[in-house]
């Protein structure tokens, strides 16, 4: 077989407790989801189509930062980083029947880049936590007012109420000093997912745990790519897997990596919601996991490099199959 998915990883502590033992965070959200993909009886991966596809060269590309969006790079880092953590702990779910959206002189923004413009263009209120803390709902609703609803407009707001309280009280208000001598993504990741229970993604699998984190996962990648164009070279990246999210199992079906059941097919083309938690959701997105692990280990990648890589393909689609619609604070 292509690759080993059928290693016990489960160990029975004598209370009773599933446990994973002598793994870091992000050796769990591969081995768990590698315990999925045994089981899995909605999807499967092609092993023939991911061996030809881990063949083909990834042409170098640039992390997103780079091209200096709507002028994130003329900011100090400090800023910049709380950018990041307000940004990606907000970024999600954005899909329905009429997609929010914004205009900006002659463009039309919508769902992740819209949010990113909004808050760069109010920098000054979302980069300061004292005043995130007490922001009233009514003045969120209005920063954030466009065309069509903006989904788990509440849970945003919460969420980033929560961020906030959490870095003024914890942090004295400074999350990049708190990270500031952290090099080594392992580090960076543990402190976030320890620090701020937003970013907790977890799913239940036939009564076992199972990791994702897919916001944690890019932020802290964010946050090592940032630094080490504006700080140095020293940050390592090279542990984050990828993104268990729509639009990375979108493409992976798309180019025959992943393939689904006739029923969870029938469900996801049809655009019917599949629930948080269900055997569908989770093996998608574990599936994803094992995808990106395999490509990663195989080209001798970053993983967020094939994830991006992918990511840039999924922007190209046009006419091909529709991504699966979970609603959910993760995603």
């Amino acid at each position: 077989k292509p690759i080993d998915i059928h290693t016990p990883l489960w160990l029975w502590s004598r209370n009773g407790f599933l446990e994973l033992t002598d793994y870091t965070m992000l050796d769990k959200i591969v081995l768990t989801s590698k315990e999925v993909v045994k089981n899995s009886k909605e999807v499967s991966i092609s092993f023939s189509v991911l061996e030809k596809i881990a063949k083909e060269p990834i042409p170098p590309g640039k992390h997103w930062t780079e091209s200096n969006v709507f002028g994130l790079l003329d900011f100090d880092i400090q800023t910049i980083i709380h950018f990041l953590l307000v940004y990606q702990s907000i970024d999600f779910s954005f899909w329905g029947k009429e997609k929010w959206k914004i205009k900006v002189e002659d463009k039309i923004l919508d769902g992740s880049q819209a949010l990113m413009y909004v808050i760069i263009k109010n920098i000054d209120f979302f980069t300061n936590f004292s005043f995130l803390e007490k922001m009233s709902f009514q003045t969120f609703q209005d920063i954030l007012k466009g065309e069509g609803e903006l989904p788990l407009l509440k849970e945003r707001y919460e969420i980033l109420k929560e961020v906030a309280q959490i870095v003024n009280q914890k942090m004295q208000g400074n999350f990049y000093q708190s990270i500031q001598n952290i090099t080594d993504d392992r580090e960076l990741f543990n402190f976030i997912i320890r620090n701020f229970p937003s970013f907790k993604d977890e799913r239940t699998y036939l009564g076992k745990p199972v990791y994702f984190y897919k916001l944690a996962s890019l932020l802290t990648s964010d946050i090592m790519h940032l630094r080490g164009q504006k700080e140095s070279p020293i940050f390592d990246y090279s542990h984050i897997v990828g993104c268990a999210d729509y639009k990375i199992p979108q493409i992976m079906r798309q180019l025959g990596l992943l393939e689904y059941s006739k029923s969870l097919a029938r469900k996801v083309d049809s655009r019917e919601k599949i629930s948080i938690n269900s055997k569908e959701e989770v093996e998608i997105r574990a599936s994803t996991i094992v995808v990106l692990d395999f490509l990663r280990k195989k080209m001798g990648l970053c993983g967020m490099d094939v994830n991006d890589f992918l990511w840039l393909k999924s922007q190209n689609i046009k006419d091909g199959k529709p991504y699966h619609l979970t609603r959910t604070t993760n995603y």
